[in-house]
């Protein structure tokens, strides 16, 4: 289930008022204009998804997205707009580090896209990414698209339409040109499994036919001291499905040297908590629980909604991510006037405060302070395997957990204690 949101209400108005879906089934798509939109909201507030899942309700249920075509034009159809990130089977992490006579930049207080990038280009990650010593800082910011046209496919029978783009605006974070290439890096501090391919394709487009050097789309995402970077390629200029991935790495500036003694040691000394009151966990992917306590500590408190849209989940996900993070004691929540809210513990403020290997090492004590989790780690240390689902299903019903009774929900919450194990034996590999 979606919450429904203000611009939930707003564009169900808007396709009320112009018959939409009308238009639609004649002719395949509607265009709209930033005035016709300000009369139920603001119209940058209506037009901009990150993600597919912070689409309008009634966009999800027709399968419909929407892009601008001119600096206050947008057109809706069923386009394939977005694309999800690809799995990362390699989690090796780079160390850099940024000179010592940089005293203005600070590794371990980044709370915006700008820092992380300047970190990123003064610790070297840029250029070693790119493969390119040369590289200098160039353009930036807002600017237009001029004409071009392209082709995009059809979420439902998979056609392509062609569509115009005159004078659209676009933002570009951060581009730095080597002897090459011009690099196009369009940067995120929210981990999301998939992307506006717009971001990276408008700029591309703009740049393509300016310059004569190739260009090279990159999207980095920073979280928990971690720069995740993705370079793609669209493989066809005029096709806007067509990226694929070129490479993707890790780099941190902050130690990482995490070994099998550091956890051991944790195990060995931890005091085993009583079970919270609270549900078991169901969220696999432990990152996610991280970066939603860095996204709190940016803004001070985050509401369900904001959750539910910042990471591209439905009502029922963020549920099992905020209560998965109440569950360790790093986030409490509040109900104000029918609005739940949530905010950092003391506890959660003092992990986010300490270097990459401490922070790591404080949550995998916060995860392993649970039986199950212990219990699980334990046998994997024993069998150097990971146990199987009924193995952990054994383990976590000697725990004494709260509100779980049913077999299948055994099985599902088993999972996580997977998923969280895996992410405390990755910080191993990175020995």
């Amino acid at each position: 289930m979606k919450i429904k949101t203000l611009n939930d209400e707003a564009w169900e108005k808007i396709f009320e008022k112009y018959d939409i879906l009308r238009h639609l089934n004649r002719i395949g798509h509607f265009k709209i204009s930033s005035n016709q939109m300000k009369e139920f909201r603001e119209p940058r507030l209506m037009a901009k998804f990150d993600h597919k899942m912070n689409l309008p309700e009634i966009f999800l249920k027709n399968n419909l997205s929407i892009l601008p075509i001119t600096r206050g034009d947008y057109i809706i159809s069923k386009f394939e707009t977005y694309h999800n990130f690809e799995i990362n089977t390699d989690n090796r992490i780079i160390p850099v580090s940024i000179p010592s006579y940089i005293q203005s930049l600070d590794a371990d207080k980044i709370k915006s896209e700008n820092i992380a990038l300047n970190c990123a280009i003064s610790s070297g990650i840029i250029a070693h990414f790119m493969d390119d010593e040369e590289i200098v800082p160039t353009v930036s910011g807002r600017m237009g698209t001029g004409i071009f046209n392209f082709n995009i496919r059809n979420s439902t029978n998979k056609n392509f339409q062609n569509i115009e783009v005159n004078n659209a605006q676009i933002e570009i974070d951060a581009a730095y040109e080597g002897i090459n290439f011009l690099a196009l890096i369009e940067a995120k501090m929210d981990l999301a499994d998939d992307f506006l391919i717009r971001q990276l394709y408008y700029p591309y487009r703009v740049w393509e036919k300016r310059i004569k050097k190739s260009i090279k789309p990159i999207f980095l995402i920073y979280s928990n001291g971690i720069y995740h970077l993705y370079e793609y390629k669209f493989q066809n200029l005029n096709e806007y499905n067509s990226l694929m991935l070129v490479k993707q790495k890790n780099y941190s500036i902050e130690d990482t040297s995490i070994t099998i003694q550091d956890i051991q040691n944790i195990l060995q000394n931890v005091q085993i908590e009583r079970e919270p009151q609270i549900p078991f966990p169901q969220a696999d992917k432990f990152e996610r629980i991280i970066n939603i306590c860095e996204l709190i500590q940016q803004k001070q408190e985050l509401t369900r909604i904001d959750v539910t849209q910042e990471y591209d989940f439905d009502t029922r996900q963020t549920n099992y991510y905020t209560d998965a993070a109440r569950y360790l004691g790093l986030i409490e929540k509040e109900k104000f006037n029918k609005t739940i809210k949530y905010y950092l513990t003391k506890k959660a403020l003092k992990i986010l405060k300490l270097n990459y290997k401490q922070r790591q090492l404080a949550y995998c004590k916060s995860i392993l302070c649970h039986k199950p989790f212990a219990d699980t780690l334990i046998k994997y240390f024993e069998n150097g395997v990971m146990p199987t689902s009924d193995e952990i299903v054994q383990i976590m019903k000697l725990a004494n957990l709260y509100q779980i009774s049913s077999e299948e929900t055994f099985k599902r919450r088993s999972s996580s204690i997977r998923g969280w194990i895996n992410w405390i034996i990755e910080l191993i590999n990175q020995e």
